[in-house]
């Protein structure tokens, strides 16, 4: 009688047994396909929470009741980040838990009105475009439209539209990382301005009064954060499968020990929400409004450090859905230990004034 747990004999087995592969290859992906994704998710107050302790997104109004009623909401909302996060964590299985580079998000945009504990949370996803990598033909270029709706009234409360590279049929290493394999210009040096100029506060007038210095002179509103956050099992293991994010890059130190990680990486919302609570820190946030041109360049792992760097773009006073703030168009730039670029975007937000 064969003994299938004999060393040698489940060795013989394995190799001549298939795996039940999970995820989509790129060949998978057509023009126009509408994925539903399942299960969804019920956003929760415990999630929201434990979302916005681990990446220190400390803004009480998601806290604190009388923070919420102060702000306009019946009750603390569920955060841009988590619901960000959840969204997309939902459809990794059906999109991209292949692995592959991801290349970058854009237009993520929330209803007007918040979104509280309890909201069942339904994903669908629409391709948009796919393509042929010249650089790395081992892969292909999926773009996605994903909404994240309110099951029970259809009402939208998350979308964007992010972009993959997913392997073809022919298996190759692939690290996973969610690293950017943009090309590197080959520009002389820096063009940067003679002078960083940094906000006195975090109130919308801080912002518009920086931008008013820097205007009279070749400076830009430029500054980095104090903050920092070591990437731990909970933010690299824990924080996306609370999303049901099964990507492997995540949860697998097998696979991933041959990477150029050498280990399980971060999800790339843990790491923007990360930088984006460090940013938070240091200034009066009103209300979310979207973020544009997000990319992430290089994968964080076990024991990186996550800080941040942001440069104000403009500042509107006449945009707002309050009178009690203007609008505010920053870029984020996470970054780690050795000062490299892991993640950037810019980010659109109302910013509490110090008048109202």
């Amino acid at each position: 009688m064969t003994d299938w747990t004999d060393p040698d004999t489940f060795a013989r087995a394995l190799e001549r047994a298939d795996t039940k592969e999970k995820g989509n290859c790129f060949e998978d992906f057509e023009e126009g396909d509408v994925i539903e994704h399942d299960p969804g998710l019920t956003l929760t107050r415990f999630g929201n929470e434990q979302w916005m302790s681990q990446t220190l997104n400390h803004d009480p109004a998601y806290w604190r009741t009388d923070a919420a009623e102060a702000r306009g909401f019946d009750e603390p909302p569920i955060h841009p980040d988590y619901l960000t996060a959840a969204t997309l964590g939902i459809t990794v299985e059906d999109l991209s838990e292949k692995g592959g580079y991801f290349l970058g998000r854009t237009d993520v945009r929330f209803p007007g009105t918040p979104v509280y504990a309890g909201a069942e949370l339904h994903v669908e996803s629409e391709v948009v475009d796919c393509a042929t990598s010249s650089s790395r033909p081992e892969y292909g270029i999926v773009s996605w439209r994903t909404r994240g709706t309110d099951a029970e009234t259809g009402e939208v409360l998350c979308s964007y539209e992010r972009t993959n590279m997913i392997p073809r049929r022919e298996p190759v290493a692939t690290d996973g990382s969610g690293a950017a394999a943009a090309e590197e210009s080959e520009a002389d040096g820096p063009d940067l301005p003679e002078e960083f100029v940094t906000p006195e506060g975090g109130y919308f007038e801080d912002f518009a009064e920086a931008l008013e210095r820097a205007d009279d002179e070749n400076a830009a509103v430029a500054y980095r954060h104090e903050r920092g956050r070591t990437q731990d099992d909970v933010t690299v293991a824990s924080l996306p499968l609370a999303t049901l994010n099964t990507a492997k890059q995540h949860h697998n130190v097998d696979v991933m020990s041959d990477s150029p990680s050498g280990d399980i990486v971060t999800y790339g919302d843990v790491t923007r929400s990360t930088a984006l609570g460090h940013a938070r820190s240091d200034e009066e946030t009103w209300r979310e409004v979207g973020f544009d041109d997000e990319s992430f360049h290089t994968f964080v792992a076990v024991g990186d450090t996550v800080y941040a760097f942001t440069r104000v773009l403009e500042a509107d006073d006449n945009d707002a859905s309050s009178d009690e703030a203007g609008t505010v168009r920053f870029e984020h730039i996470a970054f780690n230990q050795d000062d490299e670029p892991v993640y950037s975007g810019t980010r659109t937000a109302e910013i509490r004034k110090r008048s109202g």
